[in-house]
């Protein structure tokens, strides 16, 4: 007989054990964005539970767009304005055209204050005067724009580049007639500009960086109706030793407040002078009457807040708002933020007096008719009352 042969052992496969790796990282992963899902839901359920209103924008009244015609959108008067490079276009709150100017922007930008709205081609060479009722002027110029304000009585003041200066400052009245032009040879180059709230005096803020160190200049000047129309003269000019870019200002009554990154400056009669607040990042900033609302954050990706701050220099609130800041308005004496997807509504003196959960993220908000807000979101242009 031949002896038995022995039954040869089948060695384990280690296919078996990275099969058991691969389950166990599948599973981790998994419980891993499992809890970071829930997280995320618990603090929408949250956001939206503290709210006083719940509101699904799709059902309010307005118009319904694509993503990319919602952003060309913007809240203005009883309407929107559409704004391309082709053309500006002034639509009801049911998207229907009121009237439209053909233009040829390479770059278009929309700025509103008040009655009145300007469209300009940044680093460009036209800009447009509307309001809510025609077109009222369309105006080229010889250098690139850098920057357009609009007062409360309708003046446009134009920053321009230079070839001979630093930079020029146009003025044009309601007519489009140009009333003075600013060349800066000495003070550096212009940055931003603000008028006070009847008209009579304009704010510039330059930048010197002939030095080892930039140096930061306020340029004033008065504003006076005569019988040949607006006189436009010097009237002040400040400066300070610290190295910082004054990148906006807002006038309080004919007092006038300067922005830095992380700062606020005051003009006095004499000086500028910084006022002490804790304010690591400043944000957008507003006026409302006479007081000052200020979103900052303690740091780069830090929550923000919102302060507001009256012509005394006293914060009147301050508080934690949201992570993310979407868009800013006022109608003179109401406030909005849209923050997330939560919209807060305050009174001057920082009072909260509406707060709305919706459904939505939002582009862009105004006042119209009123304490009615205007919302351009994602889906298209909505009110809220």
């Amino acid at each position: 007989m031949q002896p038995e042969k022995a039954a040869k052992t089948k060695p384990r496969s280690s296919n078996s054990g990275r099969n058991l790796t691969i389950v166990v990282m599948v599973l981790a992963v998994v419980l891993l964005l499992s809890l970071v899902l829930i997280f995320y839901i618990s603090g929408k359920i949250d956001s939206l539970s503290n709210a006083d209103t719940q509101i699904k924008l799709s059902a309010q009244g307005g118009f319904n767009c694509e993503y990319s015609e919602a952003q060309k959108l913007y809240p203005f008067g009883e309407g929107v304005l559409k704004v391309t490079n082709e053309r500006v276009a002034y639509l009801t709150l049911s998207g229907n055209d009121i009237f439209s100017s053909q233009i040829s922007y390479q770059n278009p930008q929309c700025v509103t204050f008040g009655d009145y709205a300007v469209v300009f081609d940044l680093d460009g060479y036209n800009f447009t005067l509307l309001t809510q009722d025609a077109v009222v002027y369309s105006k080229p110029t010889i250098n690139q724009i850098k920057a357009v304000n609009v007062s409360s009585s309708g003046i446009t003041a134009v920053i321009t580049n230079s070839q001979e200066s630093y930079g020029e400052v146009l003025l044009f009245d309601l007519n489009g007639v140009a009333i003075s032009q600013w060349s800066s040879y000495n003070s550096g180059y212009p940055i931003a500009c603000a008028f006070n709230d009847d008209s009579t005096l304009l704010a510039v803020s330059t930048l010197n960086t002939n030095g080892a160190l930039v140096v930061p200049y306020i340029r004033q000047f008065s504003l006076t109706k005569g019988d040949k129309g607006i006189e436009v003269a010097d009237r002040a000019i400040y400066s300070t030793e610290d190295n910082v870019v004054f990148s906006s200002l807002f006038y309080v009554g004919d007092k006038l407040y300067c922005f830095t990154a992380d700062s606020i400056y005051q003009v006095t009669d004499e000086e500028i002078k910084q006022i002490n607040f804790d304010f690591a990042v400043v944000g957008r900033v507003v006026k409302v009457k006479n007081n000052l609302f200020i979103t900052y954050s303690d740091g780069v990706s830090q929550m923000n807040k919102l302060a507001v701050i009256n012509d005394s220099n006293t914060v009147l609130y301050s508080s934690s708002i949201g992570s993310d800041i979407n868009a800013v308005c006022t109608n003179g004496s109401l406030y909005a933020i849209s923050v997330n997807k939560r919209v807060f509504v305050y009174n001057a003196s920082g009072t909260v007096v509406g707060d709305y959960s919706v459904d939505e993220d939002i582009l862009r908000l105004n006042f119209i008719a009123g304490d009615k807000l205007c919302i351009v979101s994602t889906s298209g242009v909505h009110t809220i009352s």
